[in-house]
Formats: C-alpha cells, structure tokens, sequence
C-alpha cells in the first residue's frame, strides 16, 4: 500500500473529514501539522502550490484537498492510487 501523507491543523474540519475517511478505510497516513509552524506551512505550500489544508499525497500522487480526496474515494481512483 502507498504511503498517504496529510498536512493538517488541529481545528479544520476538513482536515478532521479527510482523516475520517482515512481512518475508516484503515489506511494508515504520515500526519504533518502545520499550525504554528511556518517552515512545514512552506514546505506544504511549496509542494502543493496552495496554502489551504489538507493537502494530501498518495504517495508522490498529489491528491490535492478533503474534496478531492473525496471524489477520488467515490469515483474508485483513491484505491487505485493506494494499491500503487
């Protein structure tokens, strides 16, 4: 299984929503919050060229944000990524 990486910060409910998801299909995930820290906050906005969180990565896949981890989930494409 790929490896998922998520940045988060502690009180977004979208980064709550993504672990849900996460967390129910027992996928194990490499959590990096950024909250207080401005390096990892850089280091997120540098890779995903947005500032907003979640940004998460199915392995070196950029899955993006909550909503297109979601649509990725429904339309089949999250398992497909995490099988690699």
């Amino acid at each position: 299984m790929q490896e998922v990486t998520i940045y988060t910060t502690r009180f977004c409910p979208f980064c709550v929503r993504a672990k849900y998801l996460l967390d129910r299909k027992q996928v194990r995930y490499r959590e990096i919050p950024v909250d207080g820290n401005p390096q990892r906050r850089a280091e997120m906005t540098a890779r995903a060229g947005a500032r907003t969180v979640p940004q998460i990565w199915v392995g070196d896949h950029h899955v993006g944000g909550c909503d297109e981890l979601m649509a990725a989930e429904r339309s089949g494409e999250l398992d497909r990524l995490l099988q690699g």
